[in-house]
């Protein structure tokens, strides 16, 4: 018999009208888009620390069965994690306030690798969204943008992925992203959902006001960052699906990210 995974996505944010989308899952290939966290999880170098992981109880019990259990802390922002709105926007949407249909939707990807690959601190234009446009036609309403950069490819080297690993230091990374004339139109004229980058920050490396963050959070948009995987998606036609823990109140959570794309 033939499964179906009715995903219902959320009002369109100019048309009020509610989209949805089928997926057959006996003839849909499941992405991983999410490293996973360990001892070597990049972080951003302010945070004091890092991933932990720590057994409380591994092997066989007084009653002689086998029993595993850990305790874990990490940052809200490292590794795969979602931005929540509050990150750069006091009074907006928490980790917990975030509609659950907002966390899934279309996802489209615009491929920047050749250009991030000649400028480690490469911002997507708005020029370059156009283009994409004209090549595949406009961004839908409620779409999940995700920008590959190829910077996947250096995880988990730190400083080959952040362009430096200066304990505490964060002025002085490189690596590629948004720009804010992007990021403005896919927010103020396509209303996407969601903006995912395969690297550390939805804002390029040297930034330091961090434009792009504070652009997204006003609008109540979310980011993904540091997703893997992006290559193993098609331009268009994946649905992602992106659940982060639900921390109450939380500026952002480790994420579970994972894509749905037609055989």
């Amino acid at each position: 018999m033939r499964l179906f995974l009715q995903i219902i996505l959320a009002f369109l944010a100019t048309g009020g009208a509610a989209m949805a989308q089928t997926i057959d899952l006996s003839a849909t290939t499941i992405v991983d888009l999410s490293h996973a966290f360990d001892s070597e999880t990049i972080h951003w170098p302010t945070d004091p620390s890092g991933f932990e992981l720590r057994t409380l109880h591994k092997g066989k019990t007084e009653q002689g069965f086998f029993y595993y259990a850990n305790a874990f802390c990490a940052p809200e922002h490292s590794g795969t994690h979602i931005d929540a709105p509050m990150h750069f926007a006091d009074g907006h949407w928490t980790n917990s306030d975030i509609p659950v249909e907002r966390l899934v939707g279309p996802a489209v990807v615009i491929d920047v690798s050749a250009k991030a690959a000649a400028d480690p601190d490469y911002r997507l234009t708005h020029q370059d969204v156009l283009e994409w446009e004209k090549a595949h036609g406009a961004i839908a309403d409620g779409a999940i943008v995700l920008l590959r950069t190829g910077w996947s490819a250096r995880w988990p080297d730190r400083k080959a992925y952040m362009g430096d690993d200066t304990p505490g230091d964060a002025s002085h990374l490189h690596f590629p992203s948004y720009g804010p004339d992007a990021a403005s139109y896919l927010v103020s004229v396509r209303h996407v959902r969601m903006l995912g980058v395969d690297t550390a920050s939805v804002d390029h490396g040297p930034s330091q006001d961090f434009p792009v963050h504070r652009i997204l959070g006003a609008a109540n948009v979310m980011g993904l960052e540091n997703l893997a995987n992006l290559d193993k998606l098609p331009t268009t036609g994946a649905t992602l699906v992106a659940l982060p823990m639900k921390i109450a109140k939380g500026s952002g959570a480790p994420t579970r990210v994972i894509a749905f794309v037609p055989r």
